[in-house]
Formats: structure tokens, C-alpha cells, sequence
């Protein structure tokens, strides 16, 4: 086994042995120690002794094992001596192979109790693997800062799995990591692709534990389709290039081919959800072999679909944009003028950039101009601020 492959090994089951010990005893803190453990004693033990036939139990035991030495240890030890003593019961978890707790694991991450941001930051680290440090770099908050986040996360759910989130508060929160992947809210890069990776992995792991849910099945559409312009949306110096002016050929024709038959199998399904409209839109674009022969029309259908299922400001706006596409930029722009006094888009930098984009497409340079810098100063993405900021001087010229 290579290195690459017994790492990634490692990476899938140790959310299955935190999963396992975290349902047993409840107690998640103690149970990511011991299992961190059992991964040191697998780094050091499986490459000179090979890989365990039941390496999934294999794990368990030994996190098993340290994780009664934690609690034999621990100053409170006679407080816990029940608890030891419930521990010391044969573990049948660890040879049953086909459980898999990693689902288990992510639903309480996303515990209602706790914040979108805490339960981000809980999933990377638990159910991704990520460390404390690499989740911190990806949210760009000290590292301290992070590590106050993530224990205060674990003492919330400190109580195990009898108070789960649900399964859209699951996909939510996968989908926020993908977003923040695929265009970083902050920082020097557009594209964040360790999150997005990750996004879609877990994602990926849902819906082989949930394959019923044509939710699941979209979102990882969505995902997929979405994903696969990345190779063109950044230029050679890691600058924007919008979606009209991307080099098509340079997008993943997998991911696309991957995405399209997912929508092809989960949309008869029914009842649609919002994650399955959004990949019918999302296909839609990758389909189309160029900007201007894209189905705008279809789009905006779509749109108003999705805005009946999950009405918010943002499919508002990008409704907008899609209404501007088949009816002309005046129409895009009496809808924007609209949400103009919606709290929640009033301080961000989508609004005056959909505005500039709209007002530049029915001529109006000057106030385009002025829309692109308005919206170059309210975001903190760098590139997306380069961008909005060259807009604006072109239009000046």
C-alpha cells in the first residue's frame, strides 16, 4: 500500500471510529483523544506490520483500549469507575465491518444547539480530518482562536448522539464548506480547493449512507457541476474570470458528465428540493457550449422554481440576473431596485455587483463605473475585488 493510499485509508475510517466510540460513551472529547491515538499507533504499527485484515476494528480496540486508560487515569478516577466498568464490556462494534457511524458522526457535528460557523469548523475537524491549525489557515482566524471554537463545539455535543441534528441542517452545513471552497468570502485566492474537496468527499460519503435522498443526490450534483468550471475560473496570476469569459474546454468534462447523470436520476424522483433545482441550473450552464448560447430562458424558469421552494435575497438577485438575460438589463434592474431595501443584502458586495453588471450591459458606463467600486469596497476577497475594481476603471476610460 502506498503512502497516499494508507493515509487516505486512515482518513476514511478514523470518522467511523469516532463515530462508534462517540455513540458508545457519549463523551466526544475523550473519544477523539483515544482515537487520535489509535492513528498514532497505526502510523507507527501498519507500515512495518501491514494493514490489519479488519482494520476498522483494529482501530476501534485500541482506541478502545486508550480510551479507558483515559478515564482510569483522569483525577475523577473513582467518579468514573462506573463508567470503566461499563467500558470494560466486549466491544462489538469492532468487528462488525459493514457499520458505518461516519453519518452518525456528521449529524452531531451539525447539533441544532450549535452555531453554522462551530458546526463548520466541528465537521472539518471530526469528520474531515482536518487539523485545528488547517481549518483555522482556511477561515483565516488565529489558530487560538479556532481551538476555542472547536472545544466549545465538542463541549455542546458532549452529550453524543441523543440530540442529532437533522438531515438539511447536514447538507447546509456541507454545502457552506463547499462555498467557502469554491469562492473563498476572504483572502488572497479565489478558490480554497482543500474545502471544497472536502465538501464534496463528505458528501459523497452521505449519499452512499443515505442514497434514497434525492436531496443528497442533488447537492453532490450541484457540487460536481459547480466545481468542474474550476480549472477556468482563475487566470495565470490567480485573478477572476467570470463565467461569460471562461475558456470552456479548460472545465472538468467528468465532474460534468458525473453531475449530469446524477440530475438525470434524482430529479424524477420527486418531491424537487432546492439542492436538485440549483444542479438543474448548474447543468444547464456546463451544457451550454458557449455563454451566449446558454438556455437563459430555462434558467430563469428554474429560478422561479427555486425561489417558491426557498425564497431568500440571494435567488432573488440572481433571478434578477437570469430575468435581465431573456428580458433585457431594465427588467433585471427594476428587480434589483426591489431588494435594494433588504437589510440583508444591503451591506454586502452582490448587490451593486449585479447592479454594475446589468447597468454596464444596458450602457450606462458611468453609473456602472460607480456600482463596480462601490461593490470592490465591501468585498474582503482580493481577487474579486481586483476584478470588480479593473471593471471600473474600463468603464472610466
Amino acid at each position: 500500500m502506498t503512502e497516499f493510499a494508507f493515509e487516505g485509508l486512515l482518513r476514511d475510517l478514523a470518522p467511523q471510529v469516532l463515530g462508534v466510540l462517540t455513540r458508545r460513551f457519549g463523551d466526544f472529547a475523550a473519544a477523539e483523544d483515544a482515537v487520535q491515538e489509535a492513528l498514532l499507533a497505526a502510523f507507527q504499527q501498519w507500515p512495518a506490520q501491514g494493514v490489519p485484515g479488519n482494520s476498522r476494528g483494529w482501530l476501534i480496540q485500541v482506541a478502545h483500549r486508550r480510551l479507558i486508560e483515559q478515564i482510569r487515569g483522569a483525577d475523577a478516577r473513582r467518579r468514573r469507575e462506573s463508567s470503566a466498568f461499563q467500558l470494560s464490556a466486549p466491544l462489538a462494534d469492532a468487528e462488525v465491518a459493514d457499520r458505518d457511524d461516519t453519518l452518525d458522526l456528521l449529524f452531531l457535528c451539525c447539533h441544532p444547539a450549535l452555531s453554522r460557523a462551530s458546526a463548520i469548523a466541528l465537521t472539518l475537524r471530526a469528520v474531515g480530518g482536518l487539523t485545528t491549525a488547517e481549518i483555522a489557515r482556511a477561515f483565516l482566524v488565529p489558530e487560538a482562536t479556532m481551538a476555542q471554537r472547536i472545544s466549545r463545539a465538542k463541549r455542546t455535543v458532549q452529550s453524543g448522539f441523543s440530540e442529532p441534528g437533522d438531515l438539511d441542517a447536514v447538507l447546509q452545513v456541507l454545502y457552506l464548506i463547499f462555498n467557502e471552497g469554491h469562492t473563498s468570502s476572504a483572502g488572497p485566492s479565489l478558490l480554497r480547493v482543500e474545502l471544497s474537496a472536502e465538501a464534496i468527499r463528505l458528501t459523497r460519503a452521505v449519499r452512499a449512507l443515505r442514497p434514497e435522498s434525492a436531496e443528497v443526490g442533488g447537492l453532490l450534483a450541484l457540487m460536481l457541476l459547480t466545481e468542474a468550471r474550476a480549472p477556468a475560473r482563475t487566470g495565470p496570476v490567480g485573478e477572476l474570470v467570470p463565467l461569460a469569459a471562461q475558456d470552456r474546454s479548460r472545465w472538468d468534462a467528468a465532474a460534468i458528465a458525473e453531475g449530469i447523470a446524477l440530475v438525470h436520476e434524482v430529479l424524477p424522483r420527486g418531491p424537487v428540493g432546492p439542492y436538485q433545482v440549483q444542479a438543474a441550473i448548474a447543468a444547464l450552464h456546463d451544457e451550454a457550449p458557449s455563454a451566449e448560447a446558454t438556455d437563459w430562458p430555462q434558467i430563469l424558469a428554474l429560478y422561479g422554481v427555486l425561489e417558491r421552494l426557498t425564497p431568500s435575497p440571494v435567488v432573488a438577485l440572481n433571478r434578477a440576473v437570469a430575468r435581465a438575460m431573456v428580458e433585457g438589463p431594465a427588467a433585471g434592474l427594476a428587480t434589483l431596485d426591489a431588494l435594494a431595501a433588504d437589510e440583508r443584502l444591503a451591506r454586502g458586495h452582490r448587490l451593486p455587483a449585479a447592479r454594475a453588471h446589468l447597468l454596464e450591459m444596458a450602457g450606462a458606463r458611468a453609473e456602472a463605473a460607480e456600482a463596480y467600486r462601490l461593490a470592490a469596497a465591501r468585498t474582503a476577497s482580493v481577487p474579486e475585488r481586483n476584478y470588480l475594481t479593473l471593471r471600473a476603471a474600463r468603464l472610466a476610460e
